[in-house]
């Protein structure tokens, strides 16, 4: 029990232990952003654009 108190206070008491935290967030939301993009894909890969389908950047006014 003591280890795991231990690495919590270096996780959130240290500036490498915060760093540490904050990298792993953005590497987990990153993969996890990848994979959803994947599956996306992989769901509408075969998608005709139609009349009503918009686009950010139309310049079409």
């Amino acid at each position: 029990m003591e280890s795991i108190n231990q690495f919590f206070a270096w996780l959130f008491g240290t500036k490498v232990g915060v760093l540490a935290l904050m990298v792993g967030g953005v590497l987990l939301f990153l993969l996890l952003a990848w994979v959803l993009e994947k599956r996306t894909r992989a769901k509408f890969y075969n998608h005709k654009k139609s009349p009503d389908d918009w686009d950010l950047f139309d310049d079409e006014e």
